[in-house]
């Protein structure tokens, strides 16, 4: 199957199903929508003439990877999806030289994820109870995982439409995160930054890297798409951090979009479902392969033969 056939397969396949809810945005759903009109409002320069053939691979925070399209952060629904959903999204993504990335709850599994050789990161949810949030960071790290991630955005809980989804969490200071950083030996990303006031304070707490994110549409309504926020922070953060995105990312030209304004990674997370849902770990599998594939012939045209030579030049704003 095509990338076309897979999204429309695997959305169809999760809303005949009660978890194709989680699919939706909260309330509104103006984010969903919005997103693509961002993401749609920039066009390529193209440079063919002495054009190299691009190579996707890539190295960040020591973790070698051949695509910088890797999942995001997701745990539920994953197991209702497929049997061993997890282990299945793990093989997938092994098999393209992608990352997996854990949500919450923490899986009880994630040691065995970990030891199927995917590069995996995993996230931190800010409980109210402050002594589950730092078992959790523990019992991560203890699991070896190559980053672990604190959530920054999810201090009023998620959302879904009208009901509420998750409870149980508050916003973390400035001082807390100095400390949840003493806590972890390897590399944080704080996750869900969208404005230059929240980078800034993740570098100064000490974040190896910040996921610009509005967080699938499931925390408030009328965020903006990461796009629109991406300079301020770029400039912000002055190279002292590296940067992710997600967000309606769902092709190739998306990420060669993501990467131009400063990315060194782009997450996927509904397609990642639809891929699961619709041909299991080859569905996972084929939508990265799918997407890179995409990346490296916009790549080569544009005249970037690296992600990390994809410049904010190689895109026209409508």
């Amino acid at each position: 199957m095509n990338l076309t056939e897979i999204y429309e397969q695997g959305e169809a396949t999760l809303r005949q199903r009660d978890i194709g809810v989680l699919l939706d945005g909260v309330e509104t759903g103006f984010i969903l929508t919005h997103d693509r009109t961002i993401l749609d409002r920039y066009t390529f320069r193209q440079r063919c003439i002495d054009a190299l053939e691009a190579s996707t691979r890539c190295n960040v925070l020591g973790v070698e990877l051949a695509t910088p399209v890797i999942m995001s952060a997701m745990t539920s629904p994953i197991p209702a999806i497929v049997d061993n959903g997890l282990i299945e999204v793990a093989a997938g993504l092994k098999e393209v030289g992608s990352l997996m990335w854990t949500g919450t709850p923490v899986p009880q599994n994630l040691k065995v994820i970990v030891q199927t050789g995917v590069p995996v990161a995993a996230n931190v949810r800010p409980f109210k109870d402050r002594e589950k949030m730092f078992q959790d960071i523990e019992e991560i790290q203890e699991a070896g995982v190559q980053w672990l991630v604190m959530q920054v955005n999810v201090g009023q809980g998620t959302k879904i439409r009208d009901k509420m989804m998750s409870t149980g969490v508050t916003s973390l200071s400035l001082k807390e995160l100095m400390e949840v950083r003493k806590r972890v030996t390897g590399p944080l990303i704080f996750k869900g930054v969208l404005s230059r006031e929240d980078a800034v304070k993740s570098v100064e707490a000490g974040a190896d890297g910040i996921v610009v994110s509005n967080h699938g549409a499931h925390t408030i309504d009328y965020l903006p798409h990461p796009l629109q926020v991406m300079d301020e922070i770029v400039s912000a953060v002055e190279g002292k951090a590296i940067i992710l995105v997600d967000g309606g990312f769902r092709r190739g030209s998306d990420v060669a979009k993501g990467l131009a304004f400063g990315a060194s990674l782009v997450g996927l997370g509904r397609p990642i479902l639809y891929g699961l849902a619709a041909a299991g770990r080859e569905g996972v599998r084929d939508v990265i392969k799918g997407i890179t594939s995409e990346l490296k012939r916009i790549m080569s045209m544009v005249g970037a033969p690296d992600p990390s030579l994809v410049k904010r030049d190689i895109l026209i704003e409508d």
